[in-house]
């Protein structure tokens, strides 16, 4: 799947549809157009980018063609002891140690050379300094190495592409959550468009650092392990739930739940279960609300869940009956994908190269703050146009 153009020649009343997958960038010829037949030739490779993500705890690199195979994927997390978080300097330091070997692994398991890359993408932004500084350097070195062109790529943007290439949708109200960012979006006139997103810290950011509290293990994640304490939880503790308008407040929910989470741990007033449970429902029916909104403004039935967060089975759960609710339908991916992973910024970036995009090298620089709206998505703007 992809963007596609769609020409007709109509001749003898007759119209003739042909299909041309982009990207048009490659040469294509009308060598003739004969009664009733249209002869197109189009002189196109197989294109295939290398992606570089690394704006947060994990570095991933990834192998893609344009029609979204995934030619390699493998990626490394930076784990931290139980009960702490992880800092930039030391993740930029695990990023470097181990960028290098999955370079070498993508492309012993895609079997490709460089000289078979027609562009190297990575991750701009949004994320953390020092891991996507490691990125962006390697980027640089390989391209002046390889002789191949940069494209930049937007964090969130990739998340929402990856999702719609695995799942199939279309044109659907996105609920992006993870452990940096919270936003609903949907697609208008060339952007991805914020509808609504959190005023403070993000949900994967309550869950990851509530976890911290209870001092529960960071390995695979945080917030995975929450997810499979909260399935033994029994009481239901109401916590403040803050919804204003559009946007969510996460801060006041998580110093409520750690100032009182001791305490009642310790009188044996819960569990560190119920904890879990209460503050999953709480914290998910508060996007459930805001998505259902933007489903109503948008007039659209599809929800795709994409982020870290969007593993959350729970999660997926509240949203698919809300949507069945709708007469809607749920499209959601597991952690190959939800997760953070080369893949998804390899691919995005192919989507724009393909529509003529590419980064200059002295431009090829990292930025903390990068907002999905910022971002000019040509490649849907064509696809909305046809």
């Amino acid at each position: 799947p992809g963007v596609c153009l769609f020409k007709q020649w109509k001749e003898n009343t007759k119209t003739l549809n042909v299909r041309l997958p982009l990207p048009l960038s490659q040469p294509s010829t009308l060598l003739a157009a004969t009664t009733g037949q249209l002869h197109i030739i189009l002189q196109m490779k197989k294109m295939i980018a290398l992606g570089f993500e690394g704006s947060a705890n994990k570095i991933g690199v990834g192998l893609v063609t344009l029609d979204g195979t995934i030619l390699s994927n493998p990626r490394h997390t930076y784990i931290t002891p139980p009960g702490q978080g992880f800092l930039p300097r030391e993740t930029a330091q695990h990023h470097l140690q181990h960028i290098l070997p999955l370079i070498k692994s993508a492309l012993k398991t895609a079997q490709i050379t460089p000289n078979e890359i027609d562009c190297l993408c990575y991750t701009k932004g949004p994320g953390m300094g020092a891991p996507l500084q490691v990125a962006a350097i390697v980027v640089r070195i390989l391209s002046q190495l390889w002789k191949k062109p940069i494209v930049a790529v937007n964090h969130c943007v990739a998340h929402i592409e990856m999702g719609r290439i695995v799942t199939g949708a279309v044109d659907p109200v996105v609920l992006y959550v993870s452990g940096g960012n919270t936003q609903v979006i949907a697609y208008s006139e060339g952007r991805y468009r914020i509808f609504g997103e959190t005023i403070d810290i993000a949900v994967g950011n309550c869950l990851d650092r509530f976890a911290r509290v209870l001092t529960l293990s960071n390995d695979p994640s945080p917030g995975y392990n929450i997810e499979q304490l909260a399935k033994k939880g029994e009481l239901f503790i109401d916590l403040p739930y803050v919804v204003k308008g559009m946007d969510v407040s996460f801060s006041g929910i998580l110093s409520y739940i750690e100032a009182t989470a001791v305490e009642k741990l310790k009188n044996n007033e819960c569990t560190p279960a119920d904890l879990c449970y209460s503050l999953q429902e709480t914290v998910f029916a508060m996007l459930v609300e805001i998505t259902e909104r933007a489903m109503a403004h948008c007039d659209t039935k599809d929800i795709l869940i994409v982020g870290g967060v969007g593993c959350n089975e729970r999660l997926q759960d509240m949203m698919r009956t809300m949507c069945s609710e709708r007469g809607g339908r749920l499209f959601a991916t597991d952690d190959r994908y939800c997760v953070d992973n080369g893949a998804m910024i390899a691919y995005t970036g192919l989507l724009a190269y393909a529509h003529g995009t590419s980064t200059a090298l002295e431009e090829s620089t990292f930025t903390q703050r990068f907002r999905t709206d910022e971002v000019h998505a040509i490649w849907r703007e064509r696809e909305s146009a046809n």
